[in-house]
């Protein structure tokens, strides 16, 4: 009996101890719902907006590449050569055939003018005027003709010389000399000198399909005093399998004349609204089992544990999509004091904080 009695009496003792408890010092977080913006940070490298791989229209064996990569190239200059001796037979043999083909013509014109002439005078027959004039006409489509295969003989010619189709700069050189290549064969690869865009690869995100013209921040990482502003002009809408990122590209602004940035390495920040959310500070953030939760403050200002779900993290917060409500109050710093049924009070001198 004495044995039970001191039972009783320390379970009594222990129970005015929990009531007689004071009340938590916490800092309380009204949940309101606040306009979320979008901030990412992303790494890449600088590209150009254009870029064309040129080869020769027909194929044949290189005798000379006459740039290198990192040059810069104007519109119209020689970038490469094959041999031409083949095009350049066949160009003689195309004008030796227009030449032949005119004077066939010239002479079909004599014989056209005579037969006229002897009909005005009446020694002539029309039937010979009518012969005269359709050897005029083949004498004239054959010149056509020929004239024909001369132009595309002399389009041969040309294209044993690729030129630069724009001002540009030489990324890539993919043959050397004797090397033998085929029609349309990629040989040169250009930059076009006008239109750069950073170009990043990054994890996929549903806000991230929103950013679309997004503006973006720029600043190169081996040039700390290179700064630039962009724009997001494209999303890749599939997921690269190979790196789990999807492709960003932005168009840059005010890229700085004369200043080759074609690979260097930049830092983008990218800030866009991005809807409406709940919000609360990182300190708020508990666990109840493996699900993450939080402290509300019931109408009797006792501790709630209630599990939420997260969106994503921000700075300094963590962006609610379910769980609570705008108008509840949670506990931010002060929470890892806390369990269930726990007597709370606002800390003294403190106002009432919003993430």
């Amino acid at each position: 009996m004495l044995r039970l009695a001191l039972i009783l009496s320390l379970v009594t003792f222990s129970s005015r101890s929990v009531l007689a408890e004071d009340a938590l010092a916490v800092e309380f977080v009204t949940v309101r719902e606040t306009p979320l913006i979008y901030d990412v940070a992303l790494t890449g490298t600088i590209h150009a907006v254009d870029t064309v791989e040129v080869g020769f229209r027909q194929g044949g064996r290189v005798v000379e590449v006459l740039v290198n990569e990192g040059d810069t190239v104007k519109s119209g200059q020689p970038l490469a050569r094959t041999d031409p001796l083949q095009q350049e037979q066949a160009f003689r043999i195309a004008e030796a055939a227009v030449a032949a083909a005119t004077a066939a013509r010239d002479q079909a014109q004599q014989a056209m003018d005579r037969a006229q002439a002897m009909l005005e005078r009446g020694v002539g027959t029309r039937a010979d005027l009518d012969s005269a004039a359709q050897a005029l006409s083949s004498a004239e489509g054959g010149l056509t003709q020929a004239a024909a295969q001369l132009d595309q003989a002399r389009r041969a010619l040309d294209d044993t010389v690729i030129l630069a189709p724009t001002d540009a700069v030489v990324t890539a050189r993919q043959v050397e000399p004797g090397q033998i290549v085929g029609a349309a064969q990629s040989v040169i690869t250009l930059a076009s000198s006008s239109g750069r865009e950073a170009v990043f690869q990054t994890t996929d995100s549903p806000l991230l399909r929103h950013a679309i013209d997004a503006p973006v921040s720029l600043r190169g990482i081996d040039m700390p005093n290179l700064a630039m502003t962009a724009k997001i002009s494209e999303i890749a809408p599939l997921v690269d399998p190979a790196t789990g990122s999807v492709t960003v590209r932005a168009r840059i602004d005010n890229p700085p004349p004369g200043l080759d940035l074609l690979g260097s390495p930049v830092q983008g920040a990218v800030h866009f609204p991005a809807g409406k959310g709940i919000a609360v500070p990182w300190t708020a953030l508990t666990a109840t089992g493996a699900q993450p939760a939080v402290w509300t403050v019931d109408a009797e200002s006792r501790a709630l544990l209630v599990a939420v779900r997260i969106e994503r993290f921000a700075n300094g917060t963590v962006i609610l999509a379910g769980g609570i409500s705008p108008g509840q109050v949670v506990v931010g710093a002060g929470s890892q004091l806390l369990y269930p049924g726990r007597k709370l009070r606002r800390a003294n001198g403190a106002q009432e904080a919003r993430p």
